[in-house]
């Protein structure tokens, strides 16, 4: 999950200049937020998103992509996912809903998406999540509207209403995090995986969770004993 969570060069497929739809606010929220390395706006429609140069396709950009972020409709997902896999993309950040929780068109399109991934090896984040903050390398890659205070607790979230009401709580309260991470619908990155990445991550002492739910229970047991003895993880 390294290009994941240390992106160099950022794709957001679906940014717009337009306010209040999701690819506005994960553009301004990484260009506000200081990020340090190159963000590359993916729009066929537009020449620049919020005075950054932006490309028509994921295979017009010139840099390797470490993270590609997706915030387009549901239906054109798929065929986004298989571009990332061509000009090989690391890691997805898929915000966009419409998938399991839209029934059968939804879940045919998560199978298609799942398999992609697998044959290209790509980690995806999502989808239907909020996205996720990492204080230290200043990346607000979410549409959470403010940035979390860096810290050394890593807090990982199934809900996003939660998550966002977390963030207000834990800035009132100067309370840090390391990682600001809204898990969504765990298509492929699921709770195990990041209690593998934070158990292992310098900058983290401590892992909350917010469940509501969990379909690899054996994975999850397994991954946080090999690591509370080291770090607290409370769900």
């Amino acid at each position: 999950l390294t290009k994941l969570f240390n992106p160099k060069v950022i794709a957001i497929v679906g940014a717009s200049a337009k306010k209040g739809i999701g690819g506005y606010s994960v553009m301004k929220n990484i260009v506000a937020s200081g990020f340090d390395g190159i963000v590359y706006p993916i729009n066929p429609t537009r020449t620049n998103v919020l005075g950054v140069k932006a490309y028509s396709s994921l295979e017009d950009v010139p840099d390797k992509i470490d993270l590609a972020i997706i915030v387009t409709p549901a239906r054109t997902v798929p065929e986004i996912v298989e571009s990332c896999g061509i000009v090989g993309v690391a890691s997805v950040l898929l915000i966009s809903a419409g998938f399991a929780e839209a029934g059968e068109e939804g879940k045919k399109l998560m199978k298609q998406i799942a398999e992609t991934i697998r044959r290209y090896k790509i980690r995806l984040l999502g989808p239907n999540c909020l996205g996720f903050i990492k204080p230290s390398i200043k990346l607000n890659a979410s549409f959470a509207n403010k940035m979390a205070l860096p810290g050394k607790i890593a807090f990982i979230s199934q809900s996003g209403a939660l998550c966002t009401a977390i963030l207000d709580w834990s800035i009132k309260q100067n309370v840090g995090f390391s990682h600001f991470v809204s898990i969504g619908s765990m298509m492929d990155i699921g709770f195990h995986d990041l209690i593998d990445y934070f158990g292992s991550d310098p900058l983290t002492n401590s892992i909350v969770i917010y469940m509501e739910s969990l379909s690899n229970a054996r994975s999850f047991m397994s991954a946080a004993r090999a690591f509370a003895r080291a770090k607290p993880i409370i769900v």
